[in-house]
């Protein structure tokens, strides 16, 4: 068995590390065909990543011209500890204020720190500003280097 197989995660393994993750690092095209690379929080609808943004951020204006991402989540620390899922895609843009206040709430949510009273008022600030993102997944690629110490 090729190495590549034996690290691979099963789908219920990579929704696990995507439930128990909060940051992705995002990768948006530049107009100049360079990776524009940023680590976001993150939420997940459906088993899909979904992030906010300012509607005039520069990930925002890439998304626009070419909505192709790349989004790599991963943990560990030491080699044999380094897990990921990364998942290329189409981010699909989400204006409505209810669907973005719904993207808002699933990653205030998860962000440390956010006390639960606090929730709702943050996120009905912040909403009229952003953008949400839902990431419909074209491939996904895991790995779990734990699996070679078995």
């Amino acid at each position: 068995m090729k190495q590549r197989a034996a690290v691979a995660m099963s789908a219920d393994e990579v929704a696990a590390l995507l439930a128990q993750a909060r940051k992705v690092h995002l990768a948006t095209i530049n107009p100049d065909g360079t990776p524009h690379l940023v680590t976001m929080f993150y939420g997940l609808s459906g088993g899909r990543i979904a992030f906010w943004t300012y509607r005039a951020a520069q990930k925002a204006r890439n998304l626009a011209r070419d909505p192709r991402v790349t989004c790599l989540v991963e943990d560990g620390e030491d080699y044999f500890e380094l897990r990921g899922v990364q998942v290329a895609g189409v981010a699909r843009r989400v204006d409505d204020p209810a669907g973005v206040a719904a993207v808002g709430h699933l990653i205030a949510a998860r962000m440390p720190g956010m006390p639960a009273e606090a929730l709702d008022d943050y996120v009905a600030r912040a909403a009229p500003k952003r953008a949400a993102y839902l990431v419909e997944p074209a491939r996904v690629v895991s790995w779990d280097h734990r699996k070679l110490l078995t």
